[in-house]
């Protein structure tokens, strides 16, 4: 079993930036992909990043492209996400995720294990 817990949330005005982090614990996550996802009250959970083992490959939803960016420390076993460029339309639950392939991270059905989630709410 791996555990996942999301901090760096919080309430930031729109332009503004957050990092978000994530730190596994538990049975080793070794090969695992990272990602993240949110959910914004009365909307679907959708894929927001994700990163491979080795760091060299990246995913990113098209809403968030160019301003945000993931990254990794296996070293630290914690990933991160870099929040820029805040909308309030960003605001939503961040949830970490890990997932056994890269290929198919952004399903939500090829997660394996999820953090509790971590508020983020940009105001306008």
């Amino acid at each position: 079993q791996v555990q996942l817990v999301e901090s760096g949330g919080g309430l930031v005005q729109a332009g503004g930036s957050l990092r978000l982090s994530c730190v596994a614990s538990g049975r080793t996550f070794s090969g695992y992909a990272m990602g993240w996802f949110r959910q914004a009250p009365g909307k679907e959970r959708e894929f927001v990043a994700a990163i491979s083992w080795s760091g060299g490959s990246t995913k990113y939803g098209d809403s968030v492209k160019g301003r945000f960016t993931i990254s990794r420390d296996n070293v630290k076993t914690t990933q991160y996400l870099q929040m820029n460029s805040l909308k309030p339309e960003d605001t939503a639950v961040y949830y970490c995720a890990a997932a056994r392939y890269m290929d198919t991270v952004v399903l939500l059905s090829s997660i394996r294990y999820w953090g509790q989630g971590t508020q983020v709410t940009v105001s306008s």
